[in-house]
């Protein structure tokens, strides 16, 4: 039993494995001149695990008693982690290495993050739950505060750190209801005690904290109020890391529980999600219009796109499920590209994060700013780009589920943000003339933009296949 419970868990233990000894290694030797080979190791063991769950099986297998559930809608979001954990490491290497803040502890502590989220993507249990969060969470609150010399950064390690406690706060408490109503801890057990008509009122109250408690993970309003300071304070590769994986493993663990523990009662929850949905759309496309610095406009812009994940699930649906892991798929697409650009912005061997400094940018480098076009229109929604087919999805499954004003507001919260996005286009082709920035000189970060842009424009073919995968991995999870 326990060595089929292990072979369930490999994947995880080798990843855990390898940042521990790696740790000690470079505890004990070099140090920091290990650095740059830990990341370049890290980066490459993630893309192996990801081909390994990717292609190792199917069906599904639970281990440790119902603690854990390796199945089709884990290894999608599994492999969705790893690649973009994987992907950022590399991009964001050298703009570490420049500015002496490649230190050993950078990669190791992502690989921890990114084991307590493949933790938290098949956790059926609470206590799995909160282990595989935490795992996540305390190594992200270092990264943060990565740059110690930097008031900034500093700041934003420590805005993190204790509205992350709050959040954990409200997530034991809902997880302490959950238990004394139900009686036990393991989704299995829950979901019967939660039975459509006779659900206890305490163990409602437990779930909307708990759901409050997971809408901090997401940036969902109203627990977004860390994630501007915190995208402008980290280094960019951080931030670029925060944009990417944990939003995925965090929607995915939230689809978990609200499906696996509480799919009898979605027609109460449901409502729940749709308002945090809706009130994500508008704020994180209000707010950025008035935003000057890039980082903090993709803080806003991820608060808007996670609404419209959570439109998804709103819906309670196994299509539902589908849309939101194919926006959520192509949203991580979106922002590797993105944040590439972001690293290349430099003058004169300074980053640059001023959205006026892109003025007239398209003379100075067309094809770099050619890329960046296309990955602002597909992340406004522009048709006929792969951005356009992630909200058509969310915006059918939220109709077909019964909310169309949901749908409806997704649209109007569509064509505002799409003001900041084409803001950033006119910068570039019609802005004033300025000062201009340095040439990217990275062929890395190259290859990373050219390649997300390529991807909007290919993948409308059909989506590169994700669209079959997710309706796969949504089975599994919605029975």
């Amino acid at each position: 039993m326990i060595q089929a419970d292990l072979n369930t868990i490999l994947p995880e233990v080798v990843l855990a494995v390898y940042a521990m000894v790696a740790l000690l290694v470079a505890a004990y030797s070099g140090k920091d001149a290990l650095a740059s080979a830990l990341t370049w190791l890290t980066a490459a063991l993630m893309a192996v695990l990801a081909a390994w769950i990717g292609f190792g099986g199917s069906g599904t297998t639970v281990a440790f008693h119902g603690m854990f559930h390796d199945d089709g809608f884990a290894r999608f979001a599994k492999v969705a982690v790893l690649l973009s954990a994987a992907s950022v490491l590399v991009i964001g290497r050298d703009y570490m290495a420049r500015r002496d803040i490649l230190r050993f502890e950078y990669p190791v502590l992502v690989a921890l993050s990114v084991a307590g989220m493949m933790m938290m993507v098949s956790a059926g249990d609470l206590i799995a739950l909160y282990m595989g969060l935490e795992l996540q969470s305390l190594a992200l609150y270092v990264v943060a505060a990565l740059r110690r010399d930097s008031v900034k950064s500093t700041e934003a390690g420590l805005k993190y750190f204790v509205l992350g406690a709050l959040s954990s706060g409200l997530l034991l408490y809902g997880a302490s209801l959950i238990y004394g109503f139900a009686g036990t801890t393991t989704f299995d057990g829950i979901i019967v005690a939660a039975g459509a008509g006779q659900t206890p009122v305490g163990l409602l109250f437990g779930l909307v904290f708990v759901i409050a408690g997971l809408a901090f993970k997401v940036s969902a309003v109203p627990f977004h109020m860390w994630t501007p300071d915190v995208y402008e304070g980290a280094p960019t590769p951080i931030t670029a890391f925060f944009a990417t994986a944990p939003k995925v493993a965090a929607m995915a663990l939230l689809a978990r529980v609200l499906h696996d523990a509480f799919g009898g009662v979605s027609a109460d929850w449901g409502q729940v999600i749709a308002v945090l949905s809706l009130l994500s759309m508008f704020l994180g496309a209000i707010a950025a219009i008035s935003q000057t610095n890039i980082k903090r406009l993709m803080a806003y812009s991820s608060i808007a796109h996670m609404g419209y994940a959570l439109m998804g699930l709103a819906a309670g649906t196994a299509f539902g499920v589908q849309a939101m892991l194919i926006y959520m798929a192509i949203y991580v697409t979106m922002n590797v590209g993105t944040f590439a650009f972001i690293l290349g912005m430099e003058r004169d061997g300074r980053p640059v994060t001023e959205i006026a400094s892109l003025n007239l940018y398209a003379r100075q480098e067309p094809g770099r700013a050619l890329a960046m076009l296309i990955l602002m229109f597909s992340l406004a929604g522009v048709p006929p780009l792969v951005g356009f087919f992630g909200k058509f999805y969310v915006l059918r499954a939220a109709y077909e589920a019964g909310f169309a004003w949901l749908a409806v507001a997704g649209v109007i919260a569509s064509v505002i943000g799409a003001f900041y996005y084409l803001r950033i286009v006119y910068y570039m082709y019609f802005g004033e003339e300025g000062e201009g920035l340095d040439k990217m000189q990275s062929p890395v970060l190259w290859g990373f933009l050219t390649a997300s842009a390529v991807a909007m424009v290919l993948g409308v073919v059909n989506l590169f296949g994700i669209e079959g995968a997710a309706a796969a991995a949504a089975a599994t999870l919605v029975n």
